[in-house]
């Protein structure tokens, strides 16, 4: 199948290579990077820009302006970043070697007198800096947002560096791939991290202006991202069409994707132009995220993964997972963790607010109604986000399925722990040497063990394990004979009531990755407490089973069991 070549009239141009190489001496030579435009707004007036708050940023530039030399970094500044207009000569004296004829050019700025006077010159779309630790100081175009220009967002409105897509590349597991595809690209900004550690990538996107917009930041950084601008392909496939089929036929090591998503309301008198095309696929409820689930394992090589983002309707009496296991094909491994959930009113406020809707009081009131009206039709009574990652289980081995919900604060970049998590998981589920076995499920649902829900604890801790876990091990790997450590991030607590011989509560806590807390039994902590490597966990299990008198044929196995959770969830890993 051919790649996306084609010119888009309203996006950046890439006609002019050597306007692009001098549009990246210009902004390298203005320091127009992350670091360089904190330094230069300051780091609390950078984070409120962040937050969609412009009016700190746009005071530092007005006095800036007022000075007799007013640096030539407060002119991108002004332009991409907060929406402003700027004379042609400021222009010209900010980027001497592309000038404001140059960046026009380039689509980056509108023509002149539109809309606004002819002495005056306005951004066309909007460059933002960008830092990845793979690549270094970058640039990526995007459309200009709803606080940079009025009205409502433009119905293929490419969206920027956001909070979803930093979400995804914060907890994509990177291992070195031959191919990986970045389903629904946008700007590119997930094609840019894949590229650190992909031999190629696939784009694809149904919006011509996303891939052209894609097309033309990777070429602006080229230079830092390794590719040759004349020969993309051997890098980047850029393919249009709708979801996975401009890859029909493909096998893919890596999928990321920042999906369409967005449970928006159907109608029958609309049209593909009244869709938001960056958030939303066209499909009724959450038919776009079960339809991936259910066809992103047939892309996916042998072992491959896949990771995303998506919603998922929570009907009324049913629990948040159910509905996401039934739509997993045969075969396939998954681990779904559900970062929030919001009421019905909240989710139509979140989008209707997100495209700019709110600004027309008629079309708002309608639409709130109307989403309100659509989860009603489904008896929908919450609306969950969260992270979902997929692999095709390797080798014939059973498949496992994790569904967890932590919504407290994690560490970021994730992506190194789950990835580490995952390993711990297949190192438990196989038999030493060879042979595989299950991995447990972390819900309390599992098929194979009884209800392992966690307890109720008054408390700030939303995440508290229960420590009478007692389903017998998983067939796989037998940790009699195995030596575990307590991960390094790992720290406990103990509670005790004043005059108590003994705590009531003992807890552990990971300082890093997803930050669990769990609940311990004595008999538990003690065994936590003794994994420094130098006796085995059997060993261990057997000392305490003398030392607390425990003469059942349980104990030790109901022990190991638990432990082996602790090391899938992290508390424990094996000693070297």
């Amino acid at each position: 199948m051919g790649g996306f070549d084609a010119d888009v009239a309203d996006a950046p141009s890439v006609l002019h290579p050597g306007l692009l190489e001098s549009l990246a001496a210009d902004l390298a030579a203005l320091n127009y990077t992350v670091g360089g435009v904190a330094d230069f707004v300051g780091q609390e007036a950078y984070a409120a820009l962040n937050r969609d708050q412009l009016v700190p940023v746009l005071l530092v530039c007005e006095e800036e302006l007022r000075a007799a030399a007013p640096s030539p970094l407060v002119v991108p500044i002004l332009l991409w970043l907060v929406g402003g207009t700027l004379t042609q000569d400021q222009l010209d004296l900010a980027f001497p070697i592309t000038g404001a004829d140059g960046l026009q050019a380039l689509r980056l700025i509108d023509p002149v007198g539109a809309p606004v006077p002819d002495t005056l010159r306005r951004a066309a779309v909007e460059l933002r800096p960008y830092s990845s630790d793979a690549d270094g100081d970058l640039w990526v175009a995007s459309d200009l947002g709803a606080l940079q220009r009025p009205g409502v967002l433009r119905h293929d409105h490419v969206l920027g560096i956001g909070g979803a897509s930093l979400t995804l590349a914060q907890i994509t597991v990177r291992p070195r791939v031959r191919t990986a595809l970045d389903l629904g690209t946008g700007c590119g900004i997930q094609t840019f991290h894949l590229l650190s550690h992909a031999e190629h990538v696939t784009a694809t996107d149904i919006s011509p202006r996303a891939l052209a917009f894609t097309r033309f930041n990777l070429l602006l950084n080229a230079g830092p991202l390794g590719i040759d601008p004349g020969a993309l392909d051997a890098r980047v496939s850029l393919r249009l069409g709708s979801l996975l089929e401009p890859v029909a036929g493909q096998r893919f090591d890596l999928v990321v994707s920042n999906p369409p998503f967005v449970i928006t309301p159907r109608s029958t008198e609309e049209s593909p132009e009244d869709q938001f095309t960056y958030r939303d696929g066209g499909l009724p409820g959450d038919d776009i995220v079960s339809g991936l689930l259910a066809s992103l394992p047939g892309v996916l090589a042998e072992g491959g993964t896949a990771q995303l983002l998506g919603n998922w309707e929570i009907p009324a009496g049913r629990e948040w997972d159910e509905r996401l296991r039934e739509w997993l094909p045969e075969g396939t491994d998954a681990w779904i963790i559900q970062r929030e959930v919001q009421s019905p009113l909240q989710y139509a406020e979140t989008w209707l607010r997100d495209a700019a809707e709110n600004r027309d009081r008629a079309a708002y009131f309608k639409r709130y109604a109307d989403y309100l009206g659509d989860f009603a039709s489904r008896a929908v009574d919450s609306v969950g986000f969260g992270y979902i990652w997929l692999r095709r289980t390797p080798g014939g081995a059973p498949a496992w399925v994790r569904c967890e919900e932590i919504t407290h604060e994690v560490e970021q970049p994730l992506g190194p722990h789950l990835g580490a998590a995952v390993e711990r998981g297949d190192w438990l589920a196989s038999a030493a040497p060879g042979g595989a076995g299950t991995q447990p499920d972390l819900t309390g649902r599992d098929e194979n063990g009884p209800d392992l829900t966690a307890p109720d604890l008054t408390g700030p801790d939303q995440n508290v394990a229960n420590p009478n876990r007692t389903n017998q091990q998983a067939p796989g790997r037998d940790l009699n004979w195995e030596y575990l450590l307590v991960a390094g991030d790992v720290t406990e607590e103990r509670h005790q009531r004043p005059g108590a011989e003994h705590p009531g509560v003992i807890l552990l806590r990971q300082g890093a990755g997803l930050r669990r807390t769990t609940l311990l039994s004595t008999e538990l902590a003690g065994f936590v407490s003794a994994c420094d490597g130098d006796l085995t966990a059997g060993q261990i299990a057997g000392a305490l089973a003398v030392l607390l008198g425990e003469d059942g044929p349980d104990f030790v196995p109901d022990l190991l069991a638990m432990a082996g959770r602790l090391v899938l969830e992290g508390f424990l890993i094996p000693a070297p």
